[in-house]
């Protein structure tokens, strides 16, 4: 672990509230987080996850620890509720230990999470 405290933000969205699927699109955004940033997970220190009201039939968190990250502190919290919102979204803010400047920082923004800043998304 080097470099300095620091932190990445992403976001996706899920068709509908299955486990499966809010598994299965979290692990997506973390994995294309943590290549596009060259993130190991021994950089990390920790994950916060959001995810909108209409999402609840599993954790964010699983996913982290489905691809084995296991000993970093992982907190799931309830997205506020905003007229015109983007539905079905998990968001994620990850601290992690980085060289990299913060201008080369690559956030990830997935499906119509795309909308939340398009002035991120590739």
């Amino acid at each position: 672990m080097s470099g300095r405290l620091t932190a990445l933000r992403g976001a996706t969205t899920v068709v509908g509230d299955e486990a499966a699927a809010i598994v299965d699109a979290t692990v997506e955004l973390l994995e294309t987080l943590f290549d596009r940033n060259g993130v190991r997970h021994d950089d990390l220190v920790s994950l916060v996850f959001t995810a909108t009201p209409d999402l609840s039939a599993e954790f964010p968190a699983a996913a982290a620890r489905k691809i084995g990250i296991s000993e970093v502190p992982l907190l799931c919290a309830r997205e506020i509720e905003v007229p015109g919102a983007v539905a079905r979204c998990i968001r994620v803010l990850v601290h992690l230990y980085s060289d990299r400047e913060r201008a080369e920082l690559r956030h990830v923004y997935l499906g119509e999470a795309r909308r939340l800043r398009t002035d991120l998304s590739e």
